[in-house]
């Protein structure tokens, strides 16, 4: 049995004035309704900081400036494994709106949990917790 795939993801992490953006994964998705940080699968030939401008103006019409790299986790999933990068991130031009997501909010993280997110994005919750 070959080893499953490895899927790169990079996602960000938008805070404004002590609440973070979060979208709602569309009913049709793979893990449909979960919640996640805003990203996406990463290209061939892609740079994480190309992939998440692209992956961000796709799904919420903004564009962001990468920052830094906050965490990493490798989730296994039944038939492949998420290695999940954190980008911090801004936005410089737009203002959200769900393109490409069922929904989004802006919440404390305090209120992360009344939210169920997908696994990966809840194994990376802690060290972004631990951030404060």
């Amino acid at each position: 049995m070959e080893p499953p795939r490895t899927i790169r993801v990079v996602a960000a992490v938008i805070e404004s004035e002590g609440r973070y953006l979060i979208t709602q994964r569309r009913p049709t998705a793979l893990l449909p309704l979960l919640w996640e940080f805003p990203g996406g699968r990463v290209e061939d030939a892609e740079t994480d900081a190309t992939a998440l401008k692209r992956e961000v103006f796709h799904r919420l019409g903004v564009e962001v400036e990468p920052g830094q790299l906050i965490s990493f986790v490798s989730h296994p999933y039944e038939r492949y494994v998420v290695d999940l990068y954190l980008y911090e991130c801004r936005i410089t031009s737009g203002e959200p709106a769900p393109l490409a997501v069922n929904a989004f909010k802006w919440v404390t993280s305090a209120e992360f949990d009344q939210h169920p997110f997908t696994p990966a994005d809840e194994a990376s919750m802690n060290k972004l917790l631990g951030m404060g």
